[in-house]
């Protein structure tokens, strides 16, 4: 949180964040996706590499496998992909 303040007292057009969920307890998490989220409705461009793909989709989203992008597109049209859904969106084990 601290860095992502810090980064902001730059008023950046751009926030690149990599993996903000990482480590953080699960209301935290939402705190921050809850943040991200207000940013980028003042007007912030934000680029969020992250594994949590169901906190991450939020507009426009890339599919990287080994370095390369393979799927690309609104976050709507992401999250209805079988193939996506199948990878990173379904719940873990039960």
């Amino acid at each position: 949180m601290l860095a992502i303040a810090r980064a902001l007292m730059a008023r950046p057009r751009l926030l690149l964040l990599d993996e903000p969920s990482m480590g953080r307890a699960p209301l935290l998490v939402n705190d921050i996706f809850r943040i991200l989220r207000d940013l980028h409705a003042e007007g912030v461009t934000i680029l969020l590499v992250e594994q949590n793909a169901r906190k991450a989709l939020a507009q426009y989203g890339y599919v990287l496998e080994t370095g390369r992008v393979v799927l690309e597109g609104p976050a709507a049209k992401l999250a209805k992909d079988e193939g996506v859904t199948a990878a990173y969106l379904r719940r873990g084990p039960r």
